[in-house]
């Protein structure tokens, strides 16, 4: 290995390259990435000069083992159901799923460090025999691993870590490898305190404009005709309560236009039946199929629309709410921007179940869908420059001449970068009993104490 180098890793489902951008900068080479997305791939290569065409499934297998030897196995891998048949445990249970190939490449190659990430369900109630299924595999192959979740956002990093205004809650799995069986299975601590902000930082005093500029808008961050109408609709309720309330903010409930119908006319069965005040257990009553949580919101709408149809009447006939202008969806308000006195005050999403409005300081998470946050002063959505220094990356990334559509999968896909950098600096310092007991372990503690702390002016600094 070259002297210029402290340790090589493996950047497995590499997307465009968040792990490769944190464990470069820290000093690591690329030895070997996979990437099955072309158009991303492509990207890969542009920036990191690393070709990411592989296929797991081929290159590491019972029969096959392509992976070459590294220190640090990272991998953003999609989560699968395991097997449960017989209530089995290990490596028979993973079968049929990417996370058997990472494992094969694990028993193989045992690097020194593996660092998984995945989306925040992979610790919730509904993954647990997956979570567990981790766990046991890594500690068989003789891993340190922390049982407990380390669920980490860049949102909580204060910006001389290189933190970012985005909340993008990722679950993260670091292993040490202990051949000699110092840790003998017992539980340790994760690297990262969950939901716990870094060094004192209050996210609440992001500020979003830092990050922003026009000079890479494209025709894509501009918003419609039919979108303006929708913002414009909104922001005229939004004021409009403010004024009829005395300053009280819009309730955080989901508003739905379409349940005041219900209650619109005074000869209405529903406020017949209720009166001004419906109770959710009444509506639960008087319909056994509903869900609790749908006849809360529903008794909360109702109720609203009763005590402000003077309003709200007139509103709806303003704008044309009930008409084809405005799609089920758009008729629905998540207001979760506290005292923010407009909705184009605010940054919002355009969901399936509303327009979600937050204020104006920390973006919620980017997805690969259609929901680029809409920056409510700027009138008008991130562009994916603006996108790509939400997830960390350096001004010089290069995305080439693709779609900005496949830009904003791609981000929406990622993995933020300072948010690794951090995790592998917390995971290394927690663990270096173990790795200072080998060369190459060595190398990775001397990387971590030489690295800033945060990847920015790191990354900066190679172009």
């Amino acid at each position: 290995m070259s002297s210029t180098h402290g340790f090589r890793f493996i950047d497995l489902f590499a997307g465009v390259g968040g792990f490769h951008a944190a464990l470069s900068a820290l000093g690591g080479k690329c030895v070997y990435a996979v990437e099955v997305d072309k158009k991303a791939a492509a990207v890969y290569e542009k920036n990191w000069g690393v070709k990411a065409l592989g296929d797991i499934t081929k290159d590491a297998s019972d029969e096959v083992m392509n992976v070459p030897a590294h220190e640090v196995l990272a991998a953003g891998f999609p989560c699968q159901p395991f097997s449960k048949s017989g209530a089995q445990r290990g490596m028979d249970e993973t079968r049929g799923t990417l996370y058997y190939n990472i494992l094969r490449i694990i028993q193989e190659r045992h690097p020194k460090i593996v660092l998984l990430e995945n989306v925040r369900n992979l610790a919730g109630p509904r993954h647990m025999h997956e979570w567990q299924v981790i766990i046991e595999t890594l500690r068989d192959e003789g891993y340190r691993v922390s049982e407990t979740p380390a669920v980490f956002s860049p949102h909580l990093l204060p910006p001389e870590r290189g933190g970012r205004p985005q909340v993008r809650e990722r679950v993260f799995i670091t292993a040490t490898y202990d051949p000699d069986g110092l840790t003998n299975g017992m539980d340790v601590d994760p690297p990262v305190l969950s939901g716990q902000p870094v060094d004192g930082w209050e996210p609440a005093t992001w500020h979003l404009e830092d990050l922003l500029d026009d000079s890479h808008n494209i025709t894509g961050c501009n918003l419609t005709d039919s979108e303006r109408l929708w913002i414009d609709a909104w922001n005229d309720f939004v004021e409009t309560w403010y004024e009829k309330t005395d300053g009280r903010r819009p309730p955080g409930m989901p508003i739905w236009a379409d349940s005041w119908t219900d209650v619109w006319s005074t000869k209405s069965a529903v406020r017949r039946a209720f009166g001004s005040t419906p109770h959710y257990k009444d509506l639960m009553e008087s319909d056994p199929t509903l869900p609790q949580w749908k006849a809360g919101h529903l008794a909360k709408n109702y109720a609203l629309f009763l005590e402000h149809e003077d309003w709200l009447k007139p509103w709806t006939r303003k704008w044309g709410i009930f008409t084809d202008k405005f799609p089920a969806s758009r008729r629905k308000l998540e207001w979760q921007a506290q005292d923010t006195p407009r909705l184009w005050d605010t940054v919002m999403q355009l969901r399936p179940s509303g327009i979600r409005a937050k204020r104006p300081t920390y973006l919620p998470a980017l997805v690969a869908i259609t929901q680029t946050s809409i920056v409510g002063p700027r009138e008008r959505r991130l562009s994916p420059r603006e996108t790509a220094r939400m997830q960390g990356l350096p001004e010089w990334f290069d995305f080439g001449a693709q779609a900005p559509s496949a830009t904003y999968k791609q981000m929406g896909n990622g993995v933020n970068v300072a948010a690794v950098w951090h995790v592998v600096r917390e995971h290394v310092l927690r663990d270096e009993d173990l790795l200072k007991r080998s060369a190459p372990g060595r190398r990775i503690i001397e990387a971590i104490a030489r690295a800033p702390l945060s990847p920015d002016a790191a990354l900066e600094a190679r172009h």
